[in-house]
């Protein structure tokens, strides 16, 4: 929950793909699916290493499970999403990303892959790889937004207990 250190802070490389790094992809989606979302990057539970899953279709079927994600190509064109993180929850906020981006990550079987995302999926894969450079997104909106839902966010804390 924010305002934990770890969400603050870069996420580690992945070196090599095992049966750990797959249990942690499964804990991740379980969750994921639990909330229900979209996506989930690992410092969300904890586990600082540069893991991610993200599933648009919400089919349990669908879910790309990606270990070091990185852009290499966004579009110029953009699409605003309302975006927001259990790690805030009942909070969100209109978010403006590129609606298209390359990423390239290592996939559950340790292979390099290059894949284009868009609309939502694109949003979605952003959001997590912001995740695991140790920011959330409210560091895309107004100082004056970002405060205002901070402020809310401690009021609902504070009345949870």
């Amino acid at each position: 929950m924010y305002p934990d250190k770890r969400l603050r802070t870069e996420c580690a490389p992945v070196e090599t793909i095992d049966d750990g790094v797959r249990a942690i992809w499964d804990e991740m989606l379980d969750a994921m699916y639990g909330m229900p979302g979209v996506g989930l990057a690992a410092s969300q539970i904890g586990v600082m290493q540069r893991l991610a899953v993200v599933d648009c279709f919400g089919t349990h079927n669908a879910a790309i499970r990606m270990a070091n994600p990185e852009v290499l190509h966004a579009s110029a064109k953009m699409n605003e999403h309302d975006e927001a993180s259990p790690n805030l929850p009942g909070l969100s906020g209109k978010i403006t990303r590129p609606r298209a981006v390359t990423i390239r990550f290592m996939d559950e079987n340790g292979e390099m892959v290059e894949k284009d995302f868009v609309h939502m999926w694109a949003t979605s894969v952003q959001h997590q790889i912001d995740h695991l450079n140790g920011r959330l997104f409210i560091t895309h909106l107004s100082p004056v937004k970002r405060k205002r839902l901070l402020a809310k966010h401690a009021k609902n804390m504070k009345r949870r207990g």
